[in-house]
């Protein structure tokens, strides 16, 4: 059998949930993976349907979606609350494999976002408060300045998280699953929820 017909996943069907999928591509990537296996390119929208996305890094996912943190009043987080829409694609170079997450968007809990603050390096707490996220900067100099400000701040203190600042979930409406295939004939599969919360798959030309 020639490796165009065989394929690479070497089915036409994934009816399988999709997250225990993404677990075990992950723990793959972990392991062959160079630099940061969490990066994610995230996608959103204005106001007037301009696109623009940027790489976050993905921290907790389960049977209800996919967590990152960032900056609720920067672009990208006034993008999201104000459509609470996204897209995400995580590409892992090394496997060969990518996989595509399209969603609705929303705010975890602040105590979820507190627990995860709480584990960041001190130094990462402090630019959160710092870093007036997407604002026009004149100097590093004045970066460097506020990061003082913060750090005698909250000296000899635990740097609480401010509000403004905390994780979004995406509740994918699709996963889709994608692995290089020879000559550019890649398989990529689509799957989607059905009425009764199972989900199916399609398989997709590449």
């Amino acid at each position: 059998m020639s490796k165009i017909q065989e394929g690479v996943l070497h089915n036409d069907t994934l009816d399988k949930n999709p997250f225990e999928l993404f677990d075990e591509w992950y723990k793959e990537a972990e392991a062959s993976e160079l630099n940061d296996p969490d990066a994610m390119a995230i996608a959103s929208v204005d106001k007037n349907g301009m696109p623009s996305v940027r790489i976050v890094l993905l921290k907790q996912w389960s049977q209800a979606g996919f967590i990152f943190f960032t900056n609720y009043t920067g672009r990208k987080g006034q993008e999201l609350i104000a459509t609470k829409k996204a897209a995400a694609c995580l590409h892992w170079k090394s496997l060969r494999r990518q996989v595509r997450i399209v969603g609705d968007v929303d705010k975890i809990s602040p105590s979820m976002s507190d627990a995860y603050f709480a584990t960041r390096a001190r130094g990462s707490q402090i630019g959160a408060w710092a870093s007036n996220q997407s604002q026009p900067l004149k100097t590093r100099a004045e970066l460097s300045r506020t990061v003082d400000e913060y750090e005698k701040k909250f000296e000899g203190e635990t740097v609480a998280r401010p509000e403004h600042w905390g994780g979004f979930i995406i509740k994918p409406v699709e996963i889709e699953f994608w692995a290089d295939g020879a000559y550019r004939l890649h398989d990529r599969f689509q799957l989607k929820q059905d009425a009764e919360g199972s989900w199916k798959s399609v398989r997709l030309n590449p």
